[in-house]
């Protein structure tokens, strides 16, 4: 079984500017980065030509989010098209703020996430619980009907990475532990060989997500299931460099 390349995002969200993300930006391409690691940063739309102008070719670019349909009378809304057209070649989709604060439901992100692939951008397609279903004992459940939307509109897996993030654990500086990751990542995995074949389940790099610092990086990847990470406040940060080499 060939080893899954270790893959570090780094989300941006709405922050930064020209100045703060240009600091950044020399920071990553001045950094020792460990060579089997896949970067990818993901800018805010307003910027994505900005860092992919600038950043080193050895670090990938995302956009947070796209829609789903290649042009049109869409306010406000950006298509893979354009992404690919700035030299960008991946996207966010399905993030917990873009189900929870925006309403995208399961079936537009899997929309999405066709249209995306079919435009041949990557896909980092996110999945997680809120902390009442983790009470309520619900997340297999939640997390399995997450993927089967997702997995329903993929036909080539070498284009995704799946992101774990579990909702109570996003910028609230509470990160599941190693092992409340692993189980997780482990229990999807087994879902995947279920539901979809050996080869995804052994292939398709799972990724966490939730409050991952310099500080819980190296025990959280030296989790068999933890194919990397899906970083938030801390990808602006000097110590995402240190995120970044946490298998090194």
């Amino acid at each position: 079984m060939p080893a899954r390349q270790f893959f570090v995002g780094g989300n941006w969200k709405m922050n930064g500017d020209k100045k703060s993300l240009g600091d950044l930006i020399t920071t990553l391409n001045t950094a020792a980065l460990h060579d089997e690691t896949e970067v990818v940063c993901g800018a805010p739309t307003i910027y994505l030509d900005f860092a992919r102008s600038n950043l080193d070719a050895r670090i990938g670019v995302a956009a947070q989010n796209c829609y789903k349909v290649a042009k049109g009378a869409f306010t406000g809304e950006i298509s893979p098209a354009m992404i690919k057209d700035c030299g960008v070649d991946w996207v966010i989709l399905g993030h917990s703020e873009r189900r929870h604060v925006f309403g995208e439901s399961d079936e537009l992100i899997g929309q999405k996430v066709a249209h995306a692939l079919e435009n041949d951008l990557g896909v980092i397609a996110c999945i997680g619980e809120k902390l009442e279903e983790r009470e309520a004992g619900t997340t297999e459940k939640v997390v399995f009907e997450q993927t089967q939307v997702i997995a329903d509109n993929v036909k080539d897996w070498s284009k995704v990475v799946l992101a774990y993030e579990p909702v109570w654990a996003i910028g609230t500086g509470k990160t599941a532990t190693p092992q409340q990751a692993q189980e997780v990542h482990e229990k999807l995995r087994e879902w995947i060989r279920g539901n979809i074949s050996d080869a995804v389940a052994d292939s398709v790099r799972i990724l966490y997500g939730g409050s991952v610092t310099g500080a819980n990086c190296k025990e959280l990847a030296s989790q068999p299931d933890v194919d990397g990470f899906l970083v938030g406040g801390a990808s602006l940060k000097p110590e995402f460099v240190d995120i970044i080499n946490a298998r090194a």
